[in-house]
């Protein structure tokens, strides 16, 4: 399949850039910063296979493989092989899991070495830790979050090491030491270092962004949208209800997280051979419990969109210490996780009553889809036109290189199709004496449940708008009754939609046409 929103817009030209030019910074598209390790993945996926969206999704498929492979050792490491297994599986078809795994994107990736990291920091593996963060940070830099949470965590068990609350380390000075070892400090400050030295990398490469762009955290807009914009306590608590919701109930999740809950307050312990199955050790907990409250806390504080995928480093930690409390308290544990992964499989196909992003199901195919047959109607019918569109599809037309179209397609862009826009179009169509765009694509720029009677609350809506950026698109009759045209392409799916619209020609133009003819 051609790609998808963020894909088309950064990652692959991104990626293409550095194919093509052998440079990290690309120059196809504006620079944001992230690091270029995944990019580097699929960019060499394609200089060995060749470019394609499919050698692009085999290569993104790979390091999801790589991901469940993390996910399964650190589950078997803090629980057992048979928690191991059902938290992998449930990982695997959670459903922003699942539309990720393909997806040429950086996040589930990074996520992915944080697992790794965690395995290697749970076993007191000082060495593996420092290389798993390390790539971890280079995948995407929110990342290295995991890292120093967990060395401000060690830090405070150096001065608490003498209190009652010592044991809530996973390491402590109770622990045996080697005699070579001077003192236990001497490993509390190597697990310290272990922790804080994957910053390094990260380090450089913002260093060497610097030189090479003259920014540090990316282009000034890139910064203003995900940093300086979302620093407002109203929106904070806003996108932290958000954030919450993303780990323990979004797409379904709520079925595992409440089933935990059940169990583990109405249901004592099942018994082996009279023995009580073991919990994860409360250490490990805390360890899972620092790492998700810091990712919960920051990506509430940071980032402009609100998107799911951000969350990917924690969500598989609440499926391993949930499938672990089934295990530990229900006998038929297997019943309960296999109800689970079904309801898991049913949310790639069934959209929520709530917004959400296309990207985090199988909503993305219908986009896709919709988007390559609207688009593909334009170029046979309007190959030489101006086609009034917005951001992606602007992207879509114009770069042939994204699967959609054989050949590139001039572009008028605008914002959105909220009212304010389509009028600005059509004040500028006539302004220019209807000689600006031929033909306009207009599309669902998100998706908009009927169902969500809270989004038509005045005060709801205004919040969105002002923290959020939300809005609402036109419906494409009114489109194109505003801009003066006709619908001769439309195609819906399931709360999405796309149409391409036919400027009628004025007197003039009609006129320029019969004396050619």
């Amino acid at each position: 399949m051609p790609y998808f929103w963020d894909e088309a817009g950064y990652y692959v030209p991104a990626a293409r850039d550095l194919l093509l030019t052998g440079s990290l910074i690309p120059h196809s598209t504006v620079s944001n910063a992230h690091p270029p390790l995944v990019l580097a993945w699929i960019a060499l996926w394609w200089k060995v296979v060749g470019y394609a969206p499919l050698v692009t999704r085999t290569a993104m498929l790979v390091l999801a493989a790589f991901v469940l492979l993390g996910v399964f050792r650190l589950a078997e490491r803090v629980a057992n092989t048979e928690v191991a297994v059902a938290s992998t599986l449930c990982t695997a078809l959670y459903p922003v899991f699942f539309a990720q795994s393909s997806l040429a994107q950086v996040d589930l990736a990074a996520a992915g070495f944080i697992f790794w990291g965690l395995s290697s920091y749970v076993d007191g593996d000082e060495a593996g830790t420092l290389i798993w963060f390390a790539l971890a940070a280079l995948a995407k830099e929110t990342a290295i979050l995991a890292a120093l949470a967990l060395a401000g965590w060690e830090a405070v068990g150096l001065l608490a090491r003498n209190s009652s609350l010592r044991n809530l380390w996973l390491f402590n000075f109770n622990d045996e030491h080697d005699d070579d070892e001077p003192h236990p400090r001497f490993r509390s400050a190597r697990r310290i270092a272990s922790l804080l030295l994957p910053a390094l990398p990260l380090a450089l490469w913002y260093a060497y962004h610097f030189a090479r762009t003259g920014y540090v955290l990316g282009n000034p807009e890139f910064f203003r949208y995900n940093v300086a914009a979302t620093l407002n306590p109203t929106r904070f608590f806003l996108a932290l209800a958000m954030r919450i919701w993303q780990v323990v109930g979004y797409l379904h999740l709520w079925v595992l997280t409440l089933a935990m809950a059940v169990a583990m307050w109405m249901l004592p312990p099942q018994k082996d051979s009279g023995v009580a199955r073991s919990r994860i050790s409360f250490p490990v907990q805390v360890v899972f419990y620092i790492v998700l409250l810091t990712f919960i806390v920051a990506m509430a504080l940071i980032g402009g969109a609100v998107l799911a995928r951000y969350m990917l480093p924690v969500v598989p930690l609440v499926i391993i210490l949930s499938v672990s409390t089934l295990w530990r308290r229900l006998s038929f544990w297997r019943a309960a996780v296999a109800f689970v992964a079904l309801i898991f499989v049913a949310a790639w196909f069934w959209n929520p009553p709530y917004g959400f992003s296309p990207e985090d199901n199988l909503a993305y195919r219908d986009y896709v889809t919709m988007h390559e047959d609207g688009e593909r109607f334009l170029e046979a019918r309007y190959p030489m036109a101006r086609v009034l569109t917005a951001w992606p599809a602007s992207d879509e037309l114009s770069r042939p290189w994204l699967g959609y179209i054989t050949r590139p397609m001039r572009v008028v862009r605008i914002e959105d199709f909220s009212l304010d826009e389509i009028l600005s179009a059509a004040d500028f169509r006539s302004s220019q004496d209807d000689s600006n765009y031929e033909a306009a694509l207009i599309f669902s720029t998100k998706y908009e449940p009927v169902a969500a009677r809270w989004d038509h609350w005045k005060a709801w809506t205004e919040l969105k708008s002002r923290f959020f950026g939300f809005h609402r698109d036109l419906p494409a009759a009114a489109v194109a009754q505003i801009l003066g045209g006709h619908i001769v392409f439309s195609e819906q799916r399931r709360g999405q939609w796309v149409a391409v619209i036919e400027m009628e020609k004025s007197e003039v133009q009609a006129a320029e046409v019969r004396m050619q003819k």
